[in-house]
């Protein structure tokens, strides 16, 4: 159970802001339905070697070939579980594919290039193994399964990136079928204390937020009766800092999120995110001061809520 310390600051308007409610934290876990593309193994070979430039570029070809279909999967995806279920397969596509050259010879002047192709296949199989399926979800909460997949095409793109320029220089070609999501978003990670949304009528309320967390947050003062993802102010909070809501109109909930990889443009954390609203509601017109560092002598509490 998350407790944080809360304290209602008179403005002389109001004869008094109450005392906080304190409650028990639940968790909400969101479900998942599972949809994906099986992923083809790859089809072992023996080919005769040691193999030329033209018998290697075949080979190459026919290795892209057991690959498509998950690279495909990658990019058509809807659920986090579907996501984790792809990636598991292709790090053993990918295994497979490192294995299979590993027992292929080729030419002296082949030799170098063959070396560096085997080991970022084994890298990228990594990669895509090494990300645990708790983790996978976690990230598609923030951004959303299809930029968490993006990430993931990214990377797979950067681990056979020195091989493929590699191959490149001997005229040989390989990766074509890896799908290209463009480049990352920017990440422009808001000055503390700037205001994201404002919306609706002003009033005289005043919030001031402590973030003593090692993450920053971005605070949703959220108006009684209105969802999370419509706020009427948000407020981005740098880890460690300390920012005023001022001009706040109306009774209103705090939501927060943090996490890293903010995006702008989606006003959403890319990973590592969490979700919570506090349990208590503010009134019109009045000041409260908050820090977000939990403690267990804290005098409210958070639930954690669906991503937003």
């Amino acid at each position: 159970m998350k407790r944080f310390a809360v304290l209602c600051v008179g403005l002389g308007l109001v004869a008094g802001c109450g005392d906080p409610v304190v409650q028990e934290q639940s968790v909400s876990t969101p479900s998942a339905s599972v949809s994906t593309t099986p992923v083809q193994a790859p089809v072992p070979s023996t080919p005769t070697g040691p193999l030329g430039s033209a018998a290697y570029q075949a080979e190459l070809t026919r290795i892209e070939k057991t690959l498509a279909s998950g690279l495909r999967a990658l990019t058509r995806v809807r659920t986090a579980e579907a996501l984790t279920e792809t990636m598991g397969g292709l790090s053993s596509a990918l295994n497979t594919a490192s294995s299979q050259l590993a027992e292929t010879t080729v030419t002296s002047r082949l030799a170098g290039v063959h070396q560096v192709l085997q080991a970022r296949l084994r890298v990228a199989a990594t990669s895509m193994s090494g990300a645990r399926s708790d983790t996978v979800e976690l990230n598609a909460r923030c951004g959303g399964v299809a930029y968490t997949s993006q990430k993931v095409q990214r990377q797979l793109r950067a681990d056979l990136q020195s091989a493929i320029v590699s191959l490149d220089k001997l005229q040989l070609r390989f990766g074509a079928t890896l799908p290209d999501p463009g480049p990352a978003p920017e990440d422009v990670r808001p000055s503390n204390g700037a205001v994201l949304v404002r919306r609706g009528p002003a009033g005289i309320g005043r919030l001031r937020v402590t973030n003593g967390t090692a993450k920053d947050v971005a605070i949703s003062i959220v108006s009684t009766g209105q969802p999370p993802g419509t706020p009427h102010v948000m407020v981005y909070v740098q880890s460690k800092k300390a920012a005023t809501i001022s001009r706040i109109g109306g009774a209103y909930s705090i939501y927060y999120k943090s996490g890293t990889d903010w995006n702008l443009e989606r006003r959403q954390f890319g990973a590592d995110c969490s979700f919570q609203k506090f349990d208590r509601t503010f009134g019109r017109n009045e000041g409260w001061q908050i820090d977000l560092q939990p403690t267990i002598t804290g005098n409210a509490s958070t639930t954690e809520v669906e991503a937003y």
